[in-house]
């Protein structure tokens, strides 16, 4: 995009010029949606499906759910979790299978084109979903986007905006201590900001302070494994999966019980980066020298810099009040009740709106307010959040079957996975390895509602979770750290992953492939991992 200059009565005009490409792909995407769902018999049927579910009577509702098998034009009253057939499955194993593999087969394809082949992922299971069934497929539809979808995007967008906002300039000399002390903080401060916004605030001043050093890759793929990941167990302002959790009914300070997992898994992991760092240091300062000694010395740094710590300046602290109204926005979400109203069928709680409402003001608010000098300096833009929210908006859809079956515990399709998985370290394991290729959002979802399904089956959603936390806790702590710490295990198993490496890649540096990354997952996440499987899962 060209420059700009600085004109106060442009502001507004170039806002909406640089947000057009996100909110026209999004929305298009979107409304592609909503027309296909409304080949169906529109909201009315959606409306209808939900008053007759609230209204019926148990047997009338398994009369009803018997009669279906021969009546489909009355298929708004069938149980999907049960009537769903495993094959239903397939858009989202194809989505999260495209996204996995189209950015390292076709690159080039991908970059261009990923948007298409989300849509058309949602679409194959959009069309027959709602020809089937109707209001209940419309009802699902809208359910999924209008409950987890909008308001899962809108707190991300929130974060990377306000983060973005924040520069910190000058840092001192990256060394094996003042890096560990680096990627403890943006640990520390991870559950508080966000991942992501953990990732873009500190990113760039990690590659300051390494300039000088010749081998910087292993930097990064620490910084992902910590900062992008595992700092997030704390809070749901942390990491997506988190999030949905909180928005299912998990309370937001219930994630403070993970900080034993959390400091376990985080001090081995850091312990075992600054061993590893100090014989990276080591073994250049040694190469410095044996180049110094043949006068070769200005051969040994690709990036040269100063020699000297520099000055630390941070600027955009003002956005620091905005982060503030972000968590404050969450905790009244969570802490207050103001009631509920229907739009479309689907019960909203006016306090979650609310909230929604508020955090777009403060990405707003930031945007406005924040030097257009501080965003350069971050090398901000939208294209990652972008990419999420379209991304997500195919992921979302194709996964209602999957959460429906799952949710049907033993008497739906998924009910094999109910099975298999029993104990918590299978659990932590499960959704972890999930995690690790597909998105950790929606795995945690799949494992929250097979574990629902498989001890409270039938129950309403809120009151089932809250008998898990009352009653199986440490079912929902393997799920929770598994989704949460194992999406460090590759580049696509959590969404600042290679927002990171992109990062990384413009400064120059050479990142491995994604099989070449994984190496280092294998030798240093899996055995710090069993590790904490033998110490809190195991029993």
């Amino acid at each position: 995009m060209a420059e700009t200059k600085a004109n106060p009565a442009k502001t507004k005009p170039l806002f909406l010029l640089q947000m057009y490409p996100l909110t026209k792909r999004v929305w298009g995407l979107l409304v592609t949606i909503w027309i296909v769902f409304n080949f169906s018999p529109s909201a009315l049927a959606a409306e209808k499906f939900r008053e007759a579910e609230l209204t019926a009577s148990t047997a009338t509702k398994e009369t009803i759910a018997t009669k279906q098998h021969g009546a489909p034009e009355s298929a708004e009253h069938v149980d999907l979790g049960k009537s769903l057939p495993l094959w239903s499955g397939f858009p989202f194993a194809g989505m999260l299978l495209s996204i996995a593999m189209f950015p390292l087969l076709a690159p080039h394809f991908w970059h261009h084109h990923f948007g298409k082949v989300t849509a058309a992922w949602a679409l194959v299971f959009a069309v027959p979903f709602v020809l089937v069934y109707h209001g209940a497929a419309t009802h699902e539809i809208l359910h999924i986007y209008l409950k987890d979808y909008i308001p899962f995007i809108i707190l991300l967008w929130s974060l990377y905006t306000v983060a973005g906002g924040i520069l910190v300039e000058g840092t001192p000399v990256g060394t094996p201590a003042t890096n560990t002390v680096m990627l403890a903080i943006g640990t520390l401060i991870a559950s508080w900001v966000g991942t992501t916004g953990a990732s873009m605030l500190l990113i760039r001043p990690m590659l300051r302070m390494n300039k000088l050093r010749k081998n910087k890759a292993h930097l990064v793929i620490f910084f992902i494994f910590l900062v992008s990941n595992m700092g997030g167990a704390l809070t749901p302002l942390g990491d997506p999966p988190l999030f949905l959790g909180f928005l299912h009914g998990v309370p937001f300070f219930w994630t403070m019980k993970l900080i034993p997992e959390m400091l376990a898994v985080s001090g081995i992991v850091l312990g075992l980066f600054f061993i590893f760092d100090t014989i990276m240091h080591r073994r250049e300062q040694t190469t410095l020298l044996e180049a110094a000694r043949h006068g070769q010395a200005a051969r040994v740094h690709a990036n040269p810099g100063p020699a000297k710590a520099e000055k630390i300046r941070i600027r955009g602290l003002h956005n620091l009040l905005f982060l503030a109204g972000v968590i404050g926005g969450v905790l009244f979400s969570g802490l207050v009740k103001l009631g509920e109203f229907s739009i479309l069928g689907i019960e909203l709680a006016v306090q979650d709106e609310l909230r929604d409402l508020f955090l777009v003001g403060m990405g707003l608010l930031s945007w406005k307010f924040t030097p257009k000098e501080i965003r350069d300096g971050n090398g901000f833009t939208w294209g990652p959040i972008q990419e999420v929210a379209i991304l997500f908006a195919g992921i979302f859809m194709t996964i209602i079957p999957m959460l429906a079956m799952l949710k049907a515990g033993a008497e739906g399709a998924l009910a094999f996975i109910i099975g298999a998985v029993r104990e918590p370290w299978q659990y932590f394991w499960a959704s972890g390895v999930l995690s690790s290729f597909l998105d950790n959002a929606p795995t945690y979802l799949t494992f929250l509602n097979t574990a629902l399904g498989r001890f409270y089956p039938g129950q309403p959603e809120l009151q089932a979770v809250h008998a898990l936390i009352a009653g199986n806790a440490i079912y929902l702590k393997a799920i929770s750290c598994g989704a949460v710490f194992m999406g460090a295990n590759t580049y696509i198993g959590n969404a600042p992953n290679f927002m990171v490496k992109s990062i990384a890649e413009e400064n120059s540096i050479k990142m491995p492939s994604f099989f070449g990354y994984m190496i280092y997952s294998l030798l240093i996440l899996i055995p710090s991992f069993i590790l904490v499987t033998i110490i809190f899962f195991r029993t």
